[in-house]
């Protein structure tokens, strides 16, 4: 007879697991390392300018 699983713990596992990276891209890097202590940091990408913010949930919210 199969076990029986927790649905909620089954998808909070694949939550959890690495994302698939397209081929080429290197490892990923920590937002501790992005964002160096700071809540918000600044990108320029191309001639746009975006805020990567980290919430106090744990999120991470990026806005042009």
């Amino acid at each position: 007879m199969p076990s029986a699983t927790c649905p909620d713990a089954q998808s909070a596992a694949a939550d959890m697991a690495e994302p698939e990276l397209p081929r080429g891209e290197g490892q990923p890097i920590a937002s501790e390392q992005i964002l160096q202590g700071r809540s918000c940091v600044l990108i320029r990408h191309g001639d746009a300018l975006y805020a990567l913010r980290a919430t106090r949930a744990g999120k991470l919210i990026l806005t042009k």
